[in-house]
């Protein structure tokens, strides 16, 4: 038994500790997504957030996530409340398959959590691991650009320091 704390919640897993955390969060807690694209780490679709780093999870046992904090796309936002990431990817229109999209999304997370503020050869040298076959690059670009701004205000807002809008 392996106890994974996913968005903010624990879970307990009855799975093998070998089991690649894509497996579990797709078969056991419903998560979909982080995609199978590759299963060798080599495509980034599967990419999630372990501890604010950027892991593909298609290579990552759960037996090395018991007491780490994992986070997937649906612990971003929701459709009624997207997090900033989510919404700037959809301004930008930076998806047309979508298959990419949701690992291209939490690699710009794991960035901009690090780097408020990042250039477009960070963004280029981050997002590098995940491939993206329709040729959508410069609008992932633009939207983690877009993105960075939106946190920026979000951070500066008066109701983000405690004052009323």
């Amino acid at each position: 038994m392996t106890k994974l704390k996913v968005n903010g919640q624990e879970h307990r897993i009855d799975a093998d500790p070998d089991t690649p955390l894509l497996y579990v969060l797709r078969d056991d807690l419903k998560l979909n997504a982080a995609k199978f694209g590759c299963g060798l780490g080599q495509c980034g679709s599967c990419t999630v957030i372990v501890d604010g780093q950027a892991v593909l999870s298609c290579v990552t046992p759960i037996m090395l996530l018991e007491g780490r904090q994992v986070t997937t796309l649906e612990g971003l936002g929701t459709i009624a409340e997207p997090a900033p990431i989510q919404r700037a990817f959809m301004e930008e229109q930076a998806a047309q398959c979508g298959y990419c999209i949701a690992g291209m999304m939490m690699r710009a997370q794991a960035l901009l959590q690090r780097n408020a503020k990042p250039t477009d050869e960070q963004i280029r040298a981050e997002l590098e691991p995940n491939l993206c076959r329709c040729g959508t690059h410069m609008r992932i670009l633009r939207a983690v650009r877009r993105a960075a701004r939106l946190m920026d205000t979000a951070d500066t807002s008066p109701s983000a320091n405690g004052g009323a809008r």
